[in-house]
């Protein structure tokens, strides 16, 4: 079925299909923190080991994003998003299936690259269609779909395979991601295209010192965040005694934290300024993040805990994409589409991070990690700030 004209699409409808086909990508991409346990129980696996299906994922994202976008940039925006998601779709249920981590990891590299081609050009199209006064909230509204799989999709999912198993887990994010295929081929236009991010562009900010290490803040921050956040289903099991429901509460806490932390990233940014905002998000997660050494604790204050560190971790996002578009007003496709990719690569570093603490020290020890690397966080902006004033 051929898509509608341009003209003929409503933009909040089109916006909405796109913000659902990315919680299908948010659900698949961070379902995995709550099936770490069950994964390495089936393949025998130590849980450090599980964590690099999270890892894995993150590299590829990270590597595959930038370089498949600009790859696809003569195709039309519909083939190129069903095609990702289609992608997506195809390596979850392979995940499903595996039957050994090396299959599960390699399904999880296909992930990366179908969610890495969707994500970044799904923005592109909600702007472009969207009036000029709409196009911020348009964008923010693609995006809630990822924050809100925080809050829905990775709770639902971690408590579906801790009753039936992790392979239904990924399969339902398969069957999930048919409808919004249909979706994106029969609402977005056809033949849509945009000024594609070349790769002498993507060359040109990665030459840049001052700017990278700006973008590459992304990275450090939410490193600090994933030491713990990766194994926190583990975490939990051993220091409170939680089981399932006990699991799925705290990643519903944390994802009600992180919508929270995204609202009030942007009123602390207009407010105080990006570089101030994001200097104080630093400062605060140096001493909350080693709390969580501190366990067990009663669980109205686990509650408080992972509400607050949520809040706060995922408040940066406003203030550093602002501070970048300023730094590089110009070129902010390109700043922005990297800042993306840093997102993954923060996750995967913080992620092997934890992981080696893990097997070195024990649980107990991820939250000084983490408080450590906020700490080399809160020196990145330091010297950032001071090298692009």
């Amino acid at each position: 079925m051929e898509a509608q004209p341009a003209e003929a699409i409503h933009a909040s409808s089109l916006v909405s299909i796109l913000s659902a086909s990315n919680f299908v990508i948010g659900m698949g991409a961070f379902v995995v923190v709550g099936l770490l346990t069950p994964i390495s129980t089936s393949f025998g696996m130590s849980t450090s080991g599980a964590g690099w299906v999270m890892t894995v994922y993150a590299i590829a994202y990270a590597i595959s994003s930038p370089l498949l976008v600009a790859g696809t940039g003569r195709i039309g925006r519909r083939r190129v998003m069903a095609a990702g998601l289609g992608l997506f779709a195809v390596a979850c249920l392979m995940s499903a299936v595996a039957p050994n981590p090396t299959v599960l990891l390699a399904a999880r590299v296909l992930a990366a690259a179908g969610a890495g081609l969707f994500t970044p050009i799904a923005a592109a199209t909600a702007a472009a269609l969207s009036p000029p006064d709409r196009r911020a909230r348009s964008l923010a509204a693609v995006f809630f779909g990822l924050t809100l799989a925080q809050v829905v999709g990775v709770p639902v999912g971690s408590y579906i395979a801790y009753t039936f198993g992790w392979r239904l887990a990924f399969g339902i994010v398969a069957a999930l991601a048919v409808p919004c295929i249909w979706l994106i081929w029969t609402r977005v236009p056809a033949g849509l295209k945009f000024q594609p991010v070349s790769l002498s562009d993507l060359r040109s900010i990665l030459g840049n010192g001052p700017v990278l290490l700006a973008v590459l803040f992304t990275t450090s921050f939410l490193g600090s965040v994933y030491v713990i956040y990766t194994y926190m289903a583990p975490l939990l099991e051993e220091t409170m005694g939680f089981g399932r429901n006990g699991i799925a509460l705290a990643l519903v806490v944390f994802g009600c934290g992180a919508v929270i932390g995204n609202l009030l990233g942007g009123v602390l940014a207009d407010r105080v300024g990006p570089v101030c905002t994001l200097i104080g998000l630093a400062g605060l997660q140096i001493v909350i993040m080693p709390v969580f050494s501190l366990l067990p604790l009663a669980p109205i204050g686990l509650v408080g805990l992972i509400m607050v560190w949520s809040v706060f971790g995922w408040s940066f996002m406003a203030g550093q994409q602002v501070r970048l578009i300023a730094m590089e007003p110009q070129s902010a496709g390109v700043v922005l589409a990297l800042n993306a990719a840093a997102i993954y690569v923060g996750a995967a570093l913080g992620s092997s991070l934890g992981g080696a603490v893990l097997d070195r020290f024990g649980l107990a020890a991820l939250g000084i990690a983490g408080g450590a690397v906020a700490a080399l966080a809160l020196a990145h902006i330091l010297i950032s700030t001071r090298l692009n004033s």
